[in-house]
């Protein structure tokens, strides 16, 4: 079960925190980490981290992309910046056996993850991707939850 937060805007302090507080910075399990705090946290990437990122961007043009990280305490971190610069921050609960109490414990990390991190919506559904746009976002094929809402513009 994948639980995602939308954040209008893609602050730096934000990013820390849940890196800080979700990924397992020792081993996370993708080389471009390092890169990525770079440049959109630390504000110090070079060329050379712009172009290991590159690499993760969807091939339409949009500069969207996502990142799947190692977590601690979850199945996995997942953090993606949309086409139009906002952020998605999420996190794979690991339920190999499809057990209805799941869906509770989804929406209890989507509820706490929206206080945490000031986030106007969430949703979450089972092997769902992350959005990396609003045009994803809004799309219900997998969603299983659904709570607040997008802000304008």
């Amino acid at each position: 079960m994948d639980v995602y937060v939308w954040l209008p805007e893609c602050r730096p302090d934000d990013l820390a925190r849940f890196i800080d507080g979700y990924v397992d910075t020792e081993a996370p399990g993708e080389l471009r980490l390092p890169a990525f705090r770079r440049v959109y946290i630390d504000g110090t990437g070079t060329e050379s981290d712009s172009r290991a990122l590159a690499e993760l961007r969807a091939s339409d043009g949009s500069g969207a992309f996502a990142m799947y990280l190692r977590a601690r305490a979850y199945n996995q971190a997942i953090i993606a910046v949309t086409g139009e610069g906002t952020a998605v921050l999420g996190l794979s609960i690991d339920d190999p056996d499809g057990a209805p109490e799941t869906l509770g414990r989804a929406r209890q990390l989507l509820d706490r993850l929206r206080v945490e991190f000031a986030a106007p919506a969430g949703l979450a559904g089972v092997e769902l991707p992350p959005p990396r746009s609003r045009a994803e976002w809004a799309e219900d094929d997998q969603v299983q939850i659904r709570v607040g809402a997008l802000p304008a513009g």
